[in-house]
């Protein structure tokens, strides 16, 4: 049975203070997957 993404990463603990939070962990997460799928090798954008 496959998991899903939110699945596989659930168990994840996010060490961030609430207070500064402003994205759910999980979307920061699929996020990079993303970008690094597409590419990425960075954090700044390189146009």
């Amino acid at each position: 049975m496959a998991l899903s993404l939110q699945e596989a990463f659930s168990p994840l603990k996010d060490p961030r203070v609430d207070r500064h939070k402003r994205h759910m962990l999980i979307d920061i997460i699929i996020l990079t997957i993303c970008a690094v799928i597409s590419g990425a090798d960075g954090w700044e954008v390189g146009w």
